[in-house]
């Protein structure tokens, strides 16, 4: 899992120093320095630099030179180790980073080497544990939980253990040897092991060890194998095991085996997608905790106070980062990290949480776990609650750097009503008091009449029709059958929906109450059997609002949102709005991507995953008004363009044979991406060319083009990516996938189709080799830019020959008029503009330019080859035409038609230009 130091760098400032000698304040640290007097020099050793260079073994190895045996010599050690954390941090020299990674440092340390010391000893005994099936020696793995798991151990904590082995088998036992299976020699083991750090002897305890959090709990065996653990966390494992899952280190063990466990941990722990369900799991858990405090509390008014448990406390902020971690650790591999501070600071990297909340609940988490250390440096206990003597609160005081305990208990007030806000506003049920006047769905869902009366309350244009519809669906296999959670779940949101729909509407000003409830209604049996998306519209109430008003302005958008519903994370909260810049997507995109390297079906989700978001975020855009057809159009072709790149050069990894580490490859955009005029649900028109002499070059560039298609047009969890058209090779489908440059050249100039140099006209380098991008720009030039002035009878004569093919094979029959098709529409506008390049480009290079068809016609009425005025006409017609193209297919039509008269002049004017160039 990842390592989160890089967020730990800008730690928190040490705790105010104590104006008096350390020992003052800690009854343990004065009875230690009592005991010896030699004891003085060598915590003064210990403590003149950070405890983060201090040698253990060094530490270790003197006790054990003076003869002592290893349990009692690391319990000396261990209480040189407490001493010199509660010296360095009472005198401000260390701060709560130091202190929680020295900790942690010296557990892992004494597991390590009376694990060692043990295993050799059990060896000897019964000889090595064998795998049965891999024949391997055997090794322990011993997980750290908890605050030792995150690297945050306390200072007098006790350690949450797990001892897990590779797979059973038996010792290879020797003569004078007794075999046992390897269940019970790492049962043996891992009894010695706790005993050696646990049990109370002369020099005290190393750490008190806690077995609880290991499968099956108190119950289960002492030790695991992978096997056993598997078949636990799949078959019994329970929600809150996931949360303390998250911390599970391993301290000991074969990485090999460490891996195959991290395997198995993993999608128990983080789910692929993004599981908002477990929100209400943590707050079902955090209610449990709260009661048994309080309980306490009740029982012992003097343990009030507690810094743990308590309201606004410790465990409060850990539930606060550790609910993102299992909402989005599975697909956001950083938010692993097991650290509670490294997790909050990447939360406001990700904008997961405003940077100014997290500066807030680190600095809270500073106080809280500064001031629980310091109520256990009083007597080395594991205590989370205030002492209940003045005295010993007013040591806590002066050690917090309070003037007295009322100036304490005020600001640990301060700090834990913050964290309580911030805990409320995620873990507070959200659910609202229902209406008491009002029948709910979920009392007579079958009631037709009744849920007709509520709609026409609600001013509804077709109440018994929606009422019939919400009926039908609500009773319908997939709904009915649904877990009765999931059922209540949806029943809720339906009512909530039921006047949101009313008020969108209304305030909308456009849009049909029964057309939004039926678009609505077709999401959620989209979405019901994903119980984490009904949680998050549970637990986000805004967001299906947010959905409402999206579907009542658009048909497409339901669809979209319906095939895609993880794109309600998009909807969560305002850190997505806008479109990402498009350098920040790439290098995003790059990062996530190497990091799935080997992994291609997730390289494919990711690719699909980001590409779905930002168009999202751009019809969010569209739908409020705040982009013209123009500039959608600008941002999803250069969204094509990152996403191009981002394949091809990932997708040429996954070459075995590939001959170089960069491709000498370069796709190129015809059509709609080759015109920057892409719509949300374009195809994408390419070639692909390639510029090497390498002798497996043609067979290497024709995988990755293979590839290429694969990785967008193949069908994953996550959708697809594009439809890929690569007709427009030379010699189209009969001809190879993929051109060499001077091929392509060659085509251009002697066998190439007329219809072929007009799909020029739109195309241009998307991405690859830039220098391929350079050539094939020069060609295309090249070609346009040819004398055609003798042929021009020639010209014409192909071009309305093609136009005519294409109209018979899209013949419109009905009686509105077809944007694109029909005379007067898109595509005749669009043959207008390429006649005039083809024809005028040798005098007037300019026309080549890949500008768009409004800025061509305007160019060509400037340089007056036709008349201006009526080039002005036919670009308003072209920007009026693609606009109301856009619009209807926002509402969810195939076909872009729309009553004649709506487009008549537009249509006229085109219909006039075409006459006039290409009639005559």
């Amino acid at each position: 899992m990842p390592d989160g130091k890089k967020h730990l760098r800008k730690a928190m400032p040490p705790a105010p120093p104590v104006a008096v000698p350390p020992q003052r304040f800690s009854r343990f640290l004065q009875r230690w320095l009592d005991a010896d007097p030699a004891r003085s020099a060598l915590l003064d050793d210990i403590t003149r630099l950070s405890l983060a260079q201090a040698d253990l073994g060094a530490a270790l190895a003197r006790e054990l030179e003076a003869g002592l045996p290893l349990p009692r010599a690391m319990r000396r050690v261990r209480n040189l180790w407490v001493c010199a954390i509660i010296r360095r941090d009472l005198e401000g020299r260390a701060d709560l980073d130091e202190v929680v990674t020295a900790m942690t440092r010296f557990a892992d340390f004494a597991i390590q080497t009376h694990l060692a010391a043990l295993t050799d000893e059990l060896i000897q005994a019964h000889g090595v544990p064998m795998g049965e099936e891999s024949g391997r020696p055997q090794q322990m793995m011993v997980l750290s939980m908890g605050k030792g798991g995150g690297g945050e151990l306390n200072v007098s904590s006790d350690i949450d253990l797990i001892f897990v082995y590779p797979e059973d088998g038996e010792t290879a036992a020797g003569p004078g040897q007794r075999q046992l299976s390897n269940h019970e020699f790492f049962v043996r083991l891992g009894r010695r092991l706790n005993a050696a750090l646990s049990e109370i002897i002369e020099d005290g305890f190393t750490f008190r060890v806690d077995m609880a959090l290991r499968p099956n709990g108190n119950s289960g065996p002492l030790a695991a194998s992978l096997a056993m653990v598997e078949e636990y966390l799949i078959v019994q494992g329970r929600e809150w095991e996931r949360y303390a899952w998250v911390k599970a280190r391993a301290v000991t063990g074969d990485p090999e085996d460490i891996a195959a466990l991290d395997a198995i941990v993993r999608p128990f722990v983080f789910r692929r997608y993004l599981d908002f369900g477990v929100i209400d799991a943590i707050r079902n858990m955090h209610a449990q905790i709260r009661a048994e405090v309080k309980r306490q509390e009740r029982l012992h008014p003097e343990r009030s106070h507690n810094v743990k448990l308590g309201r606004g406390g410790i465990r409060e902020i850990e539930f606060l980062a550790q609910v993102f971690q299992l909402i989005r650790g599975g697909r956001d591999p950083a938010l692993r990290d097991r650290s509670t501070r490294a997790t909050l600071r990447l939360l406001g990297e990700r904008e997961l949480l405003p940077q100014d909340t997290v500066e807030r609940l680190l600095a809270a988490y500073t106080f809280l776990r500064n001031l629980e250390h310091r109520l256990q440096y009083l007597e080395d206990a594991q205590t989370h609650t205030l002492p209940v003597g003045e005295a010993d609160r007013q040591l806590v005081a002066e050690m917090m750097g309070a003037p007295s305990v009322a100036t304490l208990l005020a600001r640990l007030e301060e700090q834990r009503t913050y964290v309580a806000a911030q805990f409320d506003a995620i873990f507070a049920d959200k659910s609202e008091s229902p209406d008491p006047d009002v029948v709910l769905l979920a009392d007579d869902p079958e009631n037709r009449e009744l849920i007709a009366a509520r709609l026409v309350e609600l001013g509804y244009d077709e109440p018994a029709g929606a009422a019939a519809r919400l009926v039908s669906t609500l009773q319908g296999p997939r709904l009915v059958s649904l877990p009765e959670a999931s059922r209540a779940r949806l029943l809720a949101l339906a009512d909530t929906a039921l006047g949101q729909i009313a008020t969108v509407v209304r305030e909308a000003g456009v849009g049909s109450h029964a057309a939004t409830l039926g678009r609505l209604l077709d999401f959620f049996e989209a979405i019901a059997r994903r119980s984490a998306y009904l949680s998050l519209l549970t637990e986000y109430p805004h967001t299906l609002e947010r959905v409402i008003r999206m579907i009542n302005a658009s048909g497409w958008a339901a669809t979209y949102l319906a095939q895609h519903p993880i794109l309600l994370d998009e909807l969560l909260d305002d850190r997505n709005a806008g479109a990402e810049d498009i350098k920040q997507l790439a290098a995003s995109l790059d990062a996530q991507l190497c990091e799935a390297a080997g992994d291609t079906e997730r390289q494919l989700d990711i690719l699909r995953e980001t590409h779905h978001a930002q168009l999202f975020r751009l019809l969010a855009l569209d739908l409020a008004g705040e982009l013209s057809v123009e500039r959608l159009a600008d941002h999803l072709s250069l969204l094509a363009d990152t996403i191009v790149g981002a394949t091809i050069r990932h997708a040429w990894r996954t070459v075995a044979t590939r001959h170089v580490e960069e491709p000498r490859f370069a796709v190129i955009a015809y059509g709609k991406l080759g015109g920057k005029e892409l719509g949300y649900v374009s195809d994408l028109d390419v070639i692909f060319l390639f510029d090497d002499e390498d002798d497996s070059a043609p067979s290497n560039y024709a995988k990755l083009a293979q590839r290429f298609i694969t990785w967008n047009t193949a069908h994953t969890a996550a959708g697809i990516l594009f439809d890929v058209d690569t007709a427009l090779r030379p010699d189209g489908a009969s001809g190879m996938l993929v051109s060499s440059v001077s091929a392509f050249e060659r085509y251009q100039d002697s066998s190439a189709w007329l219809w072929e140099h007009q799909a020029l006209t739109r195309a241009r380098f998307c991405a690859g080799d830039a220098a391929i991008g350079a050539r094939f720009e020069a060609i295309r030039e090249r070609v346009l830019r040819k004398d055609r002035s003798g042929r021009e009878a020639e010209l014409k004569e192909e071009i309305r020959a093609m136009r005519r093919r294409m109209r018979d094979a899209n013949f419109n029959r009905g009686e509105l008029f077809d944007l694109k098709q029909d005379e007067g529409g898109m595509i005749d506008i669009e043959f207008i503009v390429q006649y005039l390049v083809l024809r005028h480009a040798a005098t007037y290079p300019q026309l080549t330019a890949n500008a768009g068809n409004i800025a061509l016609l305007r160019m060509c009425g400037e340089l007056g080859l036709i008349d201006a005025a009526l080039a002005a006409k036919v670009a308003d017609a072209y920007r009026t035409m693609r606009k109301l193209q856009h619009q209807v297919r926002l509402q969810g039509q195939d076909k872009a038609r729309v009553e004649p008269a709506l487009v008549k002049a537009h249509s006229d004017a085109v219909t006039r230009l075409w006459h006039i160039l290409l009639e005559t």
